[in-house]
């Protein structure tokens, strides 16, 4: 991983200076600059526009009581894309762009999904990620334990424990008539 951050921090800058000087050389440095500065206002302007449609899908989801986890990784997708906008340079601005088409988006979360999923740390929840993946977690059969291929349902609660006498609160145990005293 250091090895790919530290050839993306060379590569990237490289390329950049390299896309500049063509485009420069071949329609002059104002109308680069001009170029930069309309791709960095238009992806500004479809970032807003997508984000607001994504916190409305996350909000609809929410609604439904399906985890929003598309329209979650839609989001840090739309926040790269908007780093990479903002970052002055040609490349960076054609990568943004890309991840501002959603079906690319979700190509790539689709992937990076699986990806996860594969590696067997985590479970993956892939509501409304279109595309074979159902709404419930996805799990890889063989590396992920014995019970991975039919997981029970998840059940979420709260417990108050309430002591009805002075012993309860001290922790003594509990009553003579519990049905849960062993």
């Amino acid at each position: 991983m250091p090895a790919f951050l530290f050839l993306l921090f060379i590569a990237v800058p490289l390329i950049e200076i390299a896309i500049f000087i063509k485009v420069g050389g071949a329609i002059g440095v104002w109308p680069t600059v001009g170029i930069v500065l309309a791709t960095a206002f238009i992806g500004a302007t479809l970032l807003r526009v997508q984000g607001l449609t994504t916190w409305r899908r996350a909000e609809e989801a929410m609604r439904r009581g399906e985890p929003p986890v598309a329209e979650m990784l839609d989001g840090v997708f739309l926040f790269a894309a908007a780093l990479l906008m903002v970052t002055p340079g040609l490349f960076t601005d054609c990568i943004g762009f890309a991840l501002l088409i959603a079906p690319f988006r979700r190509a790539i979360g689709r992937y990076a999904a699986r990806r996860i999923a594969a590696s067997s740390r985590f479970t993956v929840y892939s509501s409304g990620m279109a595309g074979g993946m159902g709404g419930g977690p996805q799990r890889p059969g063989p590396h992920s334990g014995p019970h991975s291929e039919r997981p029970g349902p998840v059940i979420e609660g709260e417990a108050e424990e309430i002591g009805e006498n002075e012993n309860d609160r001290e922790g003594r145990g509990p009553r003579s008539d519990s049905p849960w005293k062993q």
